[in-house]
C-alpha cells in the first residue's frame, strides 16, 4: 500500500485519464486502495429499478481517480503544479509543505 499524502479539501488537477485538466478540492481519501474522490468529477451509471428507486435511470455517481493522475495545486501560484513534501516546525511537529513554493498546506 502506497502512502497517501492527500488529505480532504486540496485543490488539486487531474494530470492523466479521461478526467485531464479537472480541478477542484479532494471530496474522500480511499486509501486502502490508494484512490481520491474530486468535486465535479462523476461517472454516469445505469441503475435498475428497486423498492427504494421505482423508477431507476440515468445517475451520475462520484468517481474515484488514481492518486498517481493527480497533482496539487501550489497555494501560492494557483497556475502551477508542485509535489507533497514533509518539515519538521519550530514547535517540533511534522507539516506539509509544498515544494515549489515552500508554502504551509494546512
Amino acid at each position: 500500500m502506497n502512502k497517501v499524502k492527500f488529505k480532504k479539501g486540496d485543490l488539486v488537477k487531474v494530470i492523466a485519464g479521461k478526467h485531464k485538466g479537472t480541478e477542484g478540492p479532494i471530496i474522500r481519501v480511499l486509501r486502502e486502495k490508494s484512490r481520491v474522490v474530486i468535486e465535479g468529477i462523476t461517472n454516469i451509471k445505469h441503475v435498475k429499478p428497486s423498492q427504494d428507486n421505482t423508477e431507476g435511470g440515468i445517475q451520475q455517481v462520484p468517481a474515484s481517480v488514481h492518486i498517481s493522475n493527480v497533482a496539487l495545486i501550489d497555494p501560492k501560484n494557483k497556475k502551477e503544479i508542485t509535489k507533497i513534501s514533509y518539515q519538521i516546525a519550530d514547535n517540533g511537529k511534522k507539516v506539509r509543505i509544498a515544494r515549489k513554493s515552500k508554502a504551509h498546506l494546512a
